[in-house]
């Protein structure tokens, strides 16, 4: 039997339901992420999609993409403001936000887009420029940068 973890927005009125295990999880510095979270460096993790369910306040999950064709679909509770995920529904994933699910333990195993980091971590994870050369369906260089 696969393991549950209940998450919500800031207020509660939207709830979801992670089962089993993300796939992965770890930190991106891209700019677009930063901007969207409003920190310096996101905590992410990642789930297929057949693994992510909206329990509760599916009509206050509203959506934002950047541009027409960005692979993220960013949602936030339209009561309270609060981030819930990035739906990337060409990959079949969810970047669900670390701190939605706070029953989830959180264990990064690397650093995305690293070239664009404004707070720079020392903890021996890998940190990649980009992305690994294949991530979730997206295409990166694979390199790895010095801590």
């Amino acid at each position: 039997m696969s393991e549950v973890h209940q998450g919500a927005c800031f207020c509660g009125t939207v709830r979801i339901e992670l089962t089993g295990d993300p796939e992965t999880m770890g930190y991106c510095h891209c700019t677009s992420c930063r901007q969207w979270s409003g920190d310096p460096v996101h905590a992410y993790t990642i789930w297929q999609r057949d693994n992510v369910v909206v329990r509760a306040g599916a009509k206050s999950l509203a959506t934002f993409q950047s541009s027409p064709d960005s692979l993220s679909h960013r949602q936030y509770c339209s009561k309270c403001g609060g981030h819930v995920m990035i739906s990337h529904p060409e990959l079949g994933i969810y970047d669900v936000f670390s701190g939605v699910s706070p029953g989830l333990k959180f264990v990064p195993t690397m650093h995305l887009n690293y070239a664009e980091a404004v707070l720079p971590m020392s903890d021996g994870l890998p940190k990649y420029k980009d992305f690994p050369f294949e991530f979730g369906g997206l295409r990166g260089s694979g390199v790895l940068m010095d801590e």
